[in-house]
């Protein structure tokens, strides 16, 4: 079920993170759940601008910037919470430990996790991974469905 969507401008991945946050709304409208997605990609692809077009699909109106150096950036909604994690300047997977990662992960919430591997094997498995890559001029999404949930996500 993996999925090529062409990224020919910065509205384009902007438009992709408003159709995958009304997914999982749509989701968490029938489930009392956690949803992980990680995101993939070189400096500058595009994680930070999917994850904006994500929370101001979901109401957010203030600025969304990548949480580089406070790790976490927290995102309160009526029913739920998304933490936008950028673990780019992380230098010990344990430094998660410390943060309490597992009080976030407790909650009906969405984490986008920007540098997932940087987490070694602290995070869990995410329901769905996006890669942001550079095509020449433009940029491609890859979107990795990698649970049932991440399926269902992804159907809409």
């Amino acid at each position: 079920m993996t999925e090529r969507i062409e990224l020919k401008s910065e509205d384009d991945t902007i438009a992709l993170g408003y159709t995958l946050a009304h997914h999982c709304l749509n989701y968490l409208n029938q489930h009392d759940d956690t949803i992980i997605i990680y995101l993939e990609g070189e400096l500058g692809a595009g994680k930070t601008t999917f994850s904006r077009g994500f929370l101001r699909a979901l109401g957010h109106l203030g600025n969304v910037k990548s949480p580089t150096y406070t790790l976490v950036e927290p995102y309160e909604f009526e029913t739920f919470s998304v933490y936008h994690f950028d673990l780019y300047r992380l230098a010990d997977s344990e430094e998660l430990e410390f943060m309490g990662i597992r009080d976030y992960l407790a909650k009906r919430c969405i984490c986008l996790v920007e540098w997932p591997q940087k987490a070694g094997d602290v995070l869990p498995q995410p329901d769905i991974k996006i890669e942001l890559l550079y095509k020449q001029l433009e940029r491609e999404a890859i979107i990795h469905p990698l649970s049932e949930k991440g399926i269902t996500i992804q159907r809409g």
